[in-house]
């Protein structure tokens, strides 16, 4: 896992499509010792991600929530059978 890594993160999303946490995202560009010029171009950069992130799980999590009752109902029909 990535944690603090931003080459591991990159490396994550290209092989596993892996999503950074904005967390981690956030606290990577604070490491990263840049000019303040630079910081404020990727925090503007980092907001729009954050607010796709949001959007991103509004849209999985009644997906996920839809798939895990479909798994119980499946469990509970073979423990009847």
């Amino acid at each position: 896992m990535y944690h603090y890594d931003p080459k591991t993160a990159l490396e994550e999303l290209n092989e596993d499509a892996v999503l950074p946490h904005p967390v981690h995202v956030r606290d990577m560009i604070v490491r990263a010792g840049l000019s303040p010029e630079k910081v404020l171009e990727l925090n503007r950069k980092f907001r729009d991600y954050l607010h796709a992130f949001g959007e991103l799980q509004k849209v999985v999590r009644p997906l996920l929530e839809e798939l895990a009752r479909e798994k119980q109902r499946e469990r509970t029909a073979e423990e009847q059978i």
